[in-house]
């Protein structure tokens, strides 16, 4: 089988991802774009990471886009992706790991008041404050796919009352091996809102989620909330967001994703007090286990065994 490896990387990430690649999965030819050896009438499968529109076109033995990203809002957005050509995401156990860590980080940054006590640290302010139990901190996390689950279910293990919201109803109302209650459809959030002190997004970037973080949003959550944002910068209505922290409803943001990345260096939220910035880098996609992960759905797919992690794409995900 040959396979395109493609993306909005540079040529260093690009290499590596190659070697990484041929090294999980030796028996494939991969092709690159610019590799004279690349015959696009041949091509079996693609690897992608964001490649810019067009970059499929002239495949037509694709039956596979394997995204070597979590996210596939970018890639679906692209008006010339091959039809009827199954697209999976990638759900990399390693990743999800890494994500969990981070969400961990920034519940127990909020949850011990460590963020204030840096913002004290500036002015060389010495002040305690009380410290509450995990018990006492509500937890509500938006998505409940494999991130979100991951994330429920290792804050729950810490002791923190934790909710998780899916925007579909599918049954069960506490997630297996954690005590995770799980909510669904717009009252369910609405309900679970009213009690959360920390709000995590995970959820997919879709038409019915874009924006979804706005003003009427904000004020449902209790005074003194706060918000981790590790989905995508297209979930958070930004002026919304700096509006409610600087009325003091919410306490503080924390976010990972932003509406144009790299985050410009003009933009309030590099010296905003109550705003942590990180560069996207909650879960960065580790080339060595994503390798591993794609290769096994290529042997799948040579085989005609089922697909991992098909996205439905009318629905985005």
């Amino acid at each position: 089988m040959k396979i395109l490896v493609c993306g909005d990387i540079d040529d260093a990430e690009r290499a590596r991802w190659r070697m990484c690649l041929e090294q999980a999965g030796p028996e494939f030819v991969w092709l690159t774009p610019d590799d004279p050896a690349l015959d696009r009438t041949s091509v079996d499968a693609a690897v992608v990471a964001n490649p810019p529109p067009g970059s499929l076109a002239g495949c037509p033995r694709l039956r596979l886009i394997q995204s070597l990203w979590a996210g596939v809002d970018r890639l679906l957005a692209d008006t010339t992706l091959p039809e009827g050509v199954p697209v999976a995401r990638m759900v990399d156990p390693v990743m999800t790991i890494a994500m969990g860590e981070t969400a961990l980080w920034a519940v127990l940054s909020l949850h011990r008041g460590y963020f204030d006590y840096q913002r004290q640290q500036r002015s060389a302010l010495w002040l305690q404050h009380a410290q509450r139990r995990a018990d006492e901190v509500p937890v509500l996390v938006l998505g409940h796919g494999q991130m979100g689950r991951a994330v429920a279910e290792t804050l729950a293990r810490r002791g923190y009352p934790v909710h998780a919201w899916r925007l579909r109803a599918s049954g069960a109302a506490h997630a297996p091996g954690a005590a995770v209650t799980v909510v669904q459809g717009r009252e369910g959030l609405t309900e679970a809102m009213r009690q959360a002190l920390i709000l995590i997004n995970l959820l997919p970037l879709t038409a019915q989620t874009r924006g979804l973080l706005d003003a009427r949003f904000y004020a449902r959550l209790p005074a003194g909330a706060s918000i981790v944002n590790l989905a995508r910068g297209g979930h958070v209505v930004e002026a919304d967001l700096l509006d409610a922290l600087d009325a003091g409803h919410l306490h503080h943001a924390v976010l990972d994703v932003f509406q144009s990345e790299p985050l410009p260096s003009e933009h309030p939220f590099w010296t905003h007090p109550a705003v942590t910035v990180l560069p996207h880098a909650a879960a960065l996609t580790d080339p060595r286990s994503a390798a591993a992960v794609a290769v096994a759905n290529l042997r799948a797919l040579r085989s005609g065994e089922p697909l991992q992690h098909v996205v439905e794409r009318a629905r985005g995900y």
